[in-house]
Parts: structure tokens; C-alpha cells; sequence
């Protein structure tokens, strides 16, 4: 299966939730990175590395992917967001997509002028900027504001190659345990019309920062990304 094909079946969840430091902090840390294990249907696929970058009001995410075993032949993933933080409000910049095998997919998000511009394969174009617009990255970094606000949120998110929207539902506290630690956790969900479904746990004593996901398609196929390491 080549990277495309694997990133497409995981389009609506990227494994990022580096959190603004919950509802009662200003900021969100200097630096932090995550190491999280993805399997499929229990077998080790890859190892991703998520980390943010923050100061003085501008946050840089970035994720990375590497494939073990047989997977190690899809070649790797890369994924960028950066952008700038408003008044508690994430504003992202720009985000490019890129991968193994494929052209890089690009968006740009201009606020002051209500645009919003992609590219992909030579092709770019521009339109209305879209209520609570985010990047693949950056929506799941404005997620970890919701606990203690809101029991749902809504996006419209942007991959460079087209738009989707995707509604969240906040569950609950769970405690769970990872190799990364044992912590309670604020569980998010999302079911598909498609019968894909995928819930998410925030750690929320490390400022909501993702833990555990787990999507399970519409054939029941389980992928499952857990945190193996935590710094600082």
C-alpha cells in the first residue's frame, strides 16, 4: 500500500493535539514533542514524531512518519503548519502536505482578506476563507481548547486538495494507560456517515495533548496510534 493510499484511509485524523496548555493557560510550552507507535489490526506500521514549535505568539507544527518492517518501503510523510495565535484563537498560515510518490498539496489561510488559496498538481485557486477554517494539522491543536468550553465542535478543514467538515463530541473522562504514562483523559469522538468512526483521548494533565486514537473503518479495519514517549 503506498503512502497516498495509507494517509488517504487516515485523512480525517491527523495524530496531532498539542494542546494551548487547556482553558486557564495564556500559552501553550516552548517546544514539545511526541513519539506515538501506529499499528493496523495490531501489526507495528510506522513510528510518528509530532512537535510544536512556540514563541511570541507563532506556533510551527510539524509531523513526521516512518515506516517499520514492510512498511518501511512506503517511503515517508511529512506535514507542516504554521501560523499565528490571536486572542486564544488559532489562526493558521500556512500547511503543506508532502509524501513518497506524490505531489505536495499546499494551503494558504489570508484573515485579513477572507481567502483561502490550495495547490495541488500545478492546479491552485482561491475562494472564501470558511467559518472556523483549519489545516490537517492545526484543527486538532485548536481541539485541545475545547475541553471545558464546549461539549462539540465543528471545522472546516483544508488539505491543500479540498475541504471537508468534521464535527467532534467530547465524551467524558477516561483514565488511561500508554507506554508514555498512565493518565485520565478527556475522550473525543467521531462517527462517520460512511460508518467510520474514531475516538481520541486528551491527557488532561499534560494540557490535553493526544494520548491514544483509535479509527476503526467502515470495514473494520483498526488503526491505533499511542503514545510511546513524551518530552520534556
Amino acid at each position: 500500500m503506498p503512502w497516498c493510499e495509507l494517509k488517504e484511509m487516515m485523512r480525517n485524523w491527523c495524530w496531532l493535539l498539542i494542546s494551548l496548555a487547556g482553558a486557564a493557560a495564556a500559552e501553550p510550552p516552548a517546544r514539545v514533542e511526541l513519539v506515538f507507535a501506529l499499528t493496523r489490526n495490531g501489526s507495528t506500521m510506522a513510528e510518528v514524531v509530532e512537535r510544536l514549535e512556540y514563541a511570541s505568539g507563532r506556533y510551527q507544527l510539524t509531523e513526521t512518519w516512518k515506516g517499520k518492517g514492510i512498511y518501511a518501503l512506503l517511503g515517508s510523510a511529512r506535514r507542516m503548519s504554521q501560523g499565528s495565535i490571536v486572542q486564544g484563537t488559532l489562526r493558521p498560515q500556512e500547511f503543506f502536505d508532502e509524501r513518497s510518490g506524490r505531489d505536495t498539496a499546499r494551503a494558504w489561510f489570508d484573515w485579513k482578506a477572507q481567502t483561502l488559496t490550495m495547490q495541488y498538481k500545478g492546479n491552485k485557486a482561491s475562494e472564501p476563507l470558511p467559518a472556523n477554517a483549519q489545516d490537517r494539522l492545526s484543527f486538532l491543536f485548536a481541539l485541545s481548547l475545547v475541553p471545558g468550553k464546549a461539549e462539540s465542535v465543528s471545522y472546516t478543514i483544508a488539505d491543500g486538495r479540498g475541504l471537508s467538515r468534521h464535527v467532534y463530541k467530547l465524551a467524558g473522562r477516561e483514565r488511561i494507560k500508554t507506554p508514555a504514562g498512565e493518565f485520565d483523559a478527556i475522550k473525543a469522538s467521531r462517527h462517520g456517515e460512511d460508518r467510520e468512526s474514531a475516538e481520541l483521548w486528551l491527557a488532561a494533565e499534560r494540557n490535553y495533548i493526544p494520548v491514544r486514537l483509535l479509527v476503526v473503518e467502515k470495514d473494520g479495519t483498526r488503526y491505533e496510534q499511542v503514545a510511546i514517549r513524551i518530552s520534556p
